[in-house]
């Protein structure tokens, strides 16, 4: 049998296992250098701060809420208390490492219509975010997909994304300019004791980052059938990429610590208690910035009992540096404002952990202290340049319950319903209909034909139809936009059935040519072993779900 071709996003569904095996070697590697001894980290308050952001987390940058424009705050804030209590921020089961486990966040994506995001072989559809002079916002009957408060409530996050859209475009172009400027101050300067503190850093961090890229791959692969790549597999970032900035969809995140009954230390610098364990945002646009918007609310405004924690934090100590899913966070580059003269250092502390912080490293490395930066309440951060590439970073709990907008430029190659709806147009291409006995078959019996709509069959079944039908249409009771485009590709998905049929009724004609029945009956068997092999993980995955929790959507914890 000759060995099938696969398509790339059934190789980039999962990991290779040389990149598991890789990881695994890395891990046992930095747990041996470390043993027992606990990585420095530094806060605002720590001496060096500020300088540690500088040199080793330059592509970091933070917005205080001041920066906001008037009234957003109250928007977006209101926006998010809405998802929460419409019951619109869920849990997904998703898969790690061959298990299948339930997020300890709820979420839910927001964004372009039409538009998907793949994180963890789970695909989440967005809720149209209703922006201004949007056509595609209403359901087949021409009607508005959601009511008019879930309305405003995506409206609001759209008018969050524009802000983020221009202020990280902004940002990222005076940094470049300040940069330059660097630059060119330096370029007359010895080597050594004239040279800019900064231009030195930057030097220093393109040295490091390319020393890097190669250990960060397996982080980076891309996942293919997402919206997006998990990392940038290029060595050269695109042309203008700052120039680019437009962020596609939002990642809602709603976490409350008194729910998250499971929460671990942070294992290698002792920073407290992990909402979202270490890990790199997945599929996203190669050197895209990531925005996050953060919003600790005082009483948490319980409805559904959903909980939260980016990521799952569930690895076991000794499986540090386990990569969870997590939630988008941006960074920024102003330090936040010092308490001058309240109470003693350890007070401090306390005070600091008692909020959010995002903590930052330098991935696969033990050498260089950690970063942990509070966050206020309204606060925003942006991971820019090829921080989010070249760094991890995790989410560490406050005392309060926590929602985050996590903004993010997902590719459109193979995640939109466009694109799918294409695919579906090709494979139905190769199906004849007699109009007169109504009788159908086959157009082409051409080999690459054959493997195609194969191709094409596997991906509409297990990356959109089950991906809905399990978990995606769970949003369609309180949005329908995509109840009507998924009935039509179920349609489809019958047609490709009856194709698949008619293949194996041409296979098993005597009257076939020997050898292209042969090439043909190859094509086929894989084609069923296949999706047998993938419709039984799909049975394993959903008696998880119903077993568990009877269909129901599981309880905070």
């Amino acid at each position: 049998m000759k060995p099938r071709q696969r398509k790339q996003y059934f190789r980039n569904m999962k990991r290779s296992d040389d990149s598991e095996r890789e990881k695994r070697r890395k891990r046992r590697r930095l747990i041996q250098e470390l043993g027992e001894q606990r990585i420095p980290y530094l806060s605002p308050a720590d001496p060096g701060f500020q300088e540690l952001w500088d040199s080793s987390y330059a592509g970091l940058a933070l917005r205080q809420s001041c920066a906001l424009p008037d009234g957003l705050h109250e928007r977006v804030q209101s926006a998010l208390i809405t998802l929460q209590r419409r019951g619109c921020l869920l849990r997904d089961l998703v898969r790690i490492r061959d298990r299948d486990v339930f997020t300890a966040v709820s979420r839910a994506l927001v964004g372009k219509p039409g538009y998907t995001y793949r994180y963890l072989d789970t695909r989440l559809f967005t809720i149209p975010w209703h922006c201004e002079g949007e056509e595609r916002q209403k359901d087949e009957k021409d009607k508005p997909c959601c009511d008019s408060d879930l309305r405003d409530a995506c409206k609001a996050l759209w008018e969050l994304n524009q802000f983020f859209c221009s202020d990280v475009k902004q940002q990222t172009n005076a940094r470049g300019v300040k940069r330059s400027r660097s630059d060119t101050e330096n370029s007359e300067d010895t080597p050594g004791e004239g040279m800019c503190e900064e231009s030195v850093k930057d030097r220093l961090l393109e040295k490091k980052q390319k020393q890097e890229k190669e250990e960060e791959e397996e982080e980076e692969e891309d996942s293919g059938q997402g919206c997006s790549h998990s990392s940038p597999p290029s060595s050269a970032p695109p042309p203008d990429v700052a120039g680019l900035v437009e962020f596609n969809v939002t990642l809602i995140n709603y976490m409350d610590p008194t729910a998250m009954t499971q929460l671990k230390e942070e294992p290698y610098y002792g920073m407290g208690k992990m909402a979202v364990g270490w890990h790199h945002d997945e599929n996203l646009v190669p050197l895209s910035p990531v925005a996050v918007y953060s919003y600790s609310c005082p009483v948490e405004p319980k409805k559904e009992g959903v909980t939260e924690k980016d990521g799952e934090g569930q690895s076991k100590e000794k499986e540090k540096l386990k990569e969870t899913e997590t939630e988008g966070e941006g960074t920024s580059k102003e330090e936040p404002k010092k308490e001058e003269g309240e109470g003693s250092e350890k007070e401090e502390v306390q005070k600091e952990k008692a909020c959010w912080r995002v903590g930052l490293k330098v991935a696969w490395d033990i050498h260089t202290p950690g970063l942990a930066l509070p966050l206020q309440s309204g606060d925003c951060y942006y991971m820019t340049d090829d921080l989010n590439r070249t760094h991890q970073h995790c989410v560490l709990a406050g005392d309060t319950a926590r929602f985050s907008s996590t903004h993010r430029v997902v590719q459109c190659c193979t995640g939109t319903l466009d694109y799918i709806q294409k695919r579906c147009s090709e494979a139905l291409e190769n199906l004849h209909t007699d109009p007169e006995k109504t009788t159908k078959s086959l157009k082409s019996l051409l080999p690459n034909t054959l493997q195609h709509i194969e191709d094409i069959h596997n991906e509409v079944e297990f990356e959109w139809l089950r991906q809905y039908w399990f978990q995606g249409r769970r949003y369609a009771r309180f949005c329908s936009w995509w109840t009507k485009p998924m009935e039509q590709m179920e349609k489809d998905w019958k047609e490709m059935e009856r194709m698949t049929q008619l293949l194996l009724d041409v296979v098993e004609d005597e009257n076939t040519v020997q050898e292209n029945r042969r090439e043909m009956a190859d094509i086929l068997l894989n084609a069923l072993t296949d999706r047998q092999q993938h419709r039984q993980t799909w049975r394993d995955s959903e008696a998880v779900f119903y077993s568990v929790y009877n269909g129901r959507q599981p309880k905070p914890g």
